[in-house]
């Protein structure tokens, strides 16, 4: 090896050593900055100089340490109380924000980001930042505060009439004797002209105005008429609305084609299939007609729609008893009366004069103790305590206080509730300010 060369050499291990050493000496001095800013701050604030302490705090948490929480932790106090000032809501804000979008954020920093939107009354915010939360963390204190805080909802002020259960977001209404449609915020989205009206189901309803049949938009415009003698419309869904021509009722698909096969009455369809009368005796049929239950029982229960199927499951009446059939068969014991499946996989039972909830295995899992209930929707079922009704979750417990005259299903995030004032809304705030309505 040439002089040169081992110059050389001996000049790169100098160099290695020197940014080794460099290495050291600045992760060494990131802690000791930190340190040195944090002991200044400290300084500061143990006289009140908050003003003062918190640019070094600041600068302070930039450091990447074993320490850095601790510190946020402190300048978050120190946020709070200059909280009054302008810029100090958004930088505590930010500061969170900052906590909870790491990895390993514990559930402490979202229940604090939580109640501080609840204490400024800003619900949504908090709501979002809960389930942001119980998605990263699984808390179940998250978890509780959400359930408390979900069902909140605001007043819809639309005095009607009536309300009918809702359908696809859309509930028809009544007003001055006459029927329209309302969305789930209240709008009106079909006048309330018509002597009948069914459900929406996809772009269209049907209407019946002066013995004339037709299906209209959602703006309430005319786009195909029906060219029979109808006396009576019934619901619209699955591509299936309901007619009674000639004493007899049909069905007609969504382009007024009547079918051939009739009956003594027919139910609206529901997860495809309906209840259905034939020689005096009820049954379920599906969208061909077929018989998926035979005709053979006194009664098929329905709910105010007409709808009797869901979950795979229908309740029917023979002499005073009401038993349930899943997929067909028999499951569980006889009940008093019942409400049909609807959304969730509970149903309203009625025993002993107490209505409670079962699931599609014929097991009881609310206990009866209401004094009348509908089926959920949205994970919520109106039920009736006392003279008033209100609303359960699905752990049977009261999150929507009774205080209406009656209550009705929750469809579109909206239900309709009788007040002494008439029919009118109430909207879940977490529904809509979030699609779908939410985690659970």
């Amino acid at each position: 090896m040439n002089r040169s060369v081992r110059i050389l050499v001996v000049i790169l291990c100098i160099a290695l050593l020197g940014v080794s050493w460099l290495v050291a000496v600045t992760m060494q001095s990131d802690l000791e900055r930190q340190t040195g800013l944090y002991n200044e701050a400290m300084e500061l604030l143990e006289d009140g100089l908050y003003i003062r302490a918190y640019p070094l705090l600041e600068e302070a948490i930039d450091f990447n340490t074993e320490e850095t929480f601790r510190i946020e932790e402190i300048l978050k106090d120190v946020y709070l109380n200059l909280i009054d000032q302008s810029g100090f809501r958004r930088r505590y804000m930010d500061l969170l924000s900052r906590q909870m979008d790491r990895a390993d954020a514990p559930p402490e920093v979202f229940m604090e980001a939580a109640m501080f939107h609840l204490s400024n009354r800003r619900l949504q915010d908090a709501l979002a930042v809960l389930r942001d939360g119980i998605e990263k963390t699984g808390s179940e204190q998250l978890i509780t505060l959400y359930e408390e805080e979900r069902y909140a909802f605001r007043n819809i002020r639309t005095q009607l009439e009536y309300i009918m259960e809702g359908h696809n977001a859309t509930f028809q209404i009544k007003n001055e004797g006459l029927w329209g449609v309302a969305g789930a915020d209240g709008s009106i989205l079909v006048p309330y002209r018509f002597d009948e009206i069914s459900t929406f189901s996809g772009d269209r309803a049907f209407v019946m105005s002066d013995g004339e049949v037709f299906a209209v938009d959602r703006r309430g415009n005319r786009i195909l008429k029906l060219h029979e003698n109808v006396t009576e419309i019934g619901n619209f869904a699955d591509n299936r609305l309901t007619l009674m021509i000639d004493g007899r009722w049909h069905r007609a698909t969504s382009e007024l084609e009547v079918g051939a096969t009739y009956f003594d009455m027919i139910g609206m369809h529901s997860s495809g299939n309906a209840a259905a009368m034939q020689g005096g005796r009820w049954g379920v049929i599906d969208s061909s007609a077929q018989w998926i239950i035979p005709a053979e029982h006194g009664e098929v229960i329905m709910d105010e729609l007409g709808r009797a199927y869901g979950q795979g499951a229908v309740f029917v009446r023979n002499g005073n008893a009401v038993t349930l059939l899943v997929d067909g068969e028999r499951v569980g014991g006889t009940f008093e009366d019942a409400r049909p499946f609807g959304e969730e996989n509970f149903a309203a039972v009625k025993n002993n004069g107490l209505w409670g909830f079962i699931n599609t295995s014929g097991e009881l899992v609310i206990s009866y103790q209401f004094e009348d209930a509908r089926s959920f929707g949205q994970h919520l079922a109106a039920v009736q305590i006392g003279d008033y009704w209100g609303y359960i979750n699905l752990l049977g417990d009261v999150v929507i206080e009774p205080e209406f005259l009656e209550a009705k299903s929750f469809n579109g995030g909206s239900a309709p509730v009788l007040t002494e004032s008439g029919w009118q809304f109430i909207a879940l705030i977490e529904y809509v300010g979030v699609a779908g309505g939410g985690l659970f």
